[in-house]
């Protein structure tokens, strides 16, 4: 561990993260060899090193004081099958348990099916995070992997705020009234711009709900 703590300063030190906007992905500049991006999420990058395949490390390229919140989470959560762990903190970086698999996302993506027990995984995940004083949001199809056939929600640097947040239960429902009756049964390849298509519909569907909410107050 001291190694990579060691290679992950390293890093965080060499790399550059870029925030083009407050409404996309943090995007790297530059990765250093031989170092690999695994995925952007809205504040951080995570990346693997192949001399140390069991963690990464989370690079945040905004909202900085995130990353304390994100570390309480994790000592929250302690151990539990439906997270990862956080191993190490330090400024701009935390070293997590590397989770192998696919997300939801990119499942549908490639056709690949996805089984009813990841779903109900995930409501125990959220559960558990509730069950410790918790807020699970932004539990969505990018954040949510399937590892050994296991459902794992990745990404808990929003847990701590006091919001409401409907989108493991809107997905969840698409779930079981759309995918199950339809793809689950004859998997395809959906291509990414449709996928983003729906992403995006999502989003302006809910701000469209909510603006609708605040209209009848």
């Amino acid at each position: 561990m001291e190694h990579f703590i060691q290679l992950a300063r390293q890093l965080n030190n060499e790399i550059m993260i870029e925030s083009r906007s407050p409404f996309d992905p943090v995007c790297p500049v530059n990765t250093p060899y031989p170092w690999k991006m695994l995925g952007c999420g809205n504040y951080a990058a995570v990346f693997s090193h192949p001399a140390h395949p069991d963690y990464v490390v989370k690079i945040y390229g905004r909202d900085e004081h995130g990353l304390l919140e994100e570390k309480k989470v994790y000592d929250r959560l302690g151990k539990h099958p439906g997270f990862s762990v956080c191993y190490h903190s330090e400024q701009r970086f935390l070293i997590l348990k590397r989770i192998e698999g696919m997300t939801l996302y990119d499942c549908v993506h490639k056709g690949i099916k996805i089984h009813e027990n990841v779903i109900y995984d995930i409501d125990e995940a959220v559960r558990h995070a509730r069950d410790k004083g918790l807020f699970p949001n932004d539990v969505h199809g990018k954040n949510v992997m399937i590892s050994n056939n296991r459902g794992i929600i990745v990404d808990v640097s929003d847990f701590s705020r006091y919001e409401t947040c409907r989108k493991w239960k809107d997905l969840r429902k698409a779930y079981f009234t759309i995918y199950k009756k339809s793809l689950y049964h004859f998997p395809i390849k959906i291509p990414y711009f449709v996928l983003n298509g729906v992403r995006m519909g999502y989003r302006y569907y809910r701000k469209l709900k909510i603006s609708k909410k605040e209209g009848l107050k």
